[in-house]
């Protein structure tokens, strides 16, 4: 058994766990933020998508160890101080960014990774980066409308 200590939305977290605990199993079941879903625990889908030190990672293929000491972000700690949405989530409501709602956290977090190091992302490169994410439902056609809108851009993009 290790102990782990980071932060995490801003806040102290610790806990022990065994060597093989995957980070997205300890936030969800140690710290209880069971916004970080896990859908495939292959690197695959990007549903466990969450900010290590401010880069995005997939979750469940990194050891609880290796976040010891890290600033983790969550899509819990995305909303802004007074509980209102950020703008990234604002856009995904206002632009039907989501259906189902299962791969929206990390779409979301990936959109802020995204927009952080690309402020005003072209269309394609919206695509490009979202890669790393499967959706089944929505096509992608309206989460890059989302994601375009929160990056102050124009939302008219062409339907694939």
């Amino acid at each position: 058994m290790t102990q782990v200590s980071m932060t995490v939305n801003g806040k102290s977290a610790t806990g022990t766990v065994e060597g093989r605990t995957l980070l997205s199993s300890f936030l969800r079941d140690t710290l209880e933020l069971t916004g970080t879903h896990v859908g495939c625990d292959t690197s695959q889908c990007g549903a466990c998508v969450v900010h290590v030190n401010g880069v995005a990672v997939k979750s469940c293929t990194m050891l609880a160890a290796e976040a010891d000491g890290a600033e983790v972000a969550t899509i819990e700690g995305q909303a802004n101080a007074d509980g209102s949405l950020n703008v990234i989530q604002q856009a995904f409501q206002d632009h039907h960014g989501l259906q189902c709602g299962f791969c929206t956290p990390g779409m979301v977090m990936s959109a802020a990774a995204l927009l952080k190091d690309n402020p005003k992302p072209t269309e394609a490169e919206v695509r490009e980066y979202l890669e790393g994410n499967i959706c089944r439902c929505t096509g992608y056609h309206n989460i890059v409308k989302a994601i375009m809108a929160a990056s102050g851009q124009d939302v008219a993009i062409a339907a694939e």
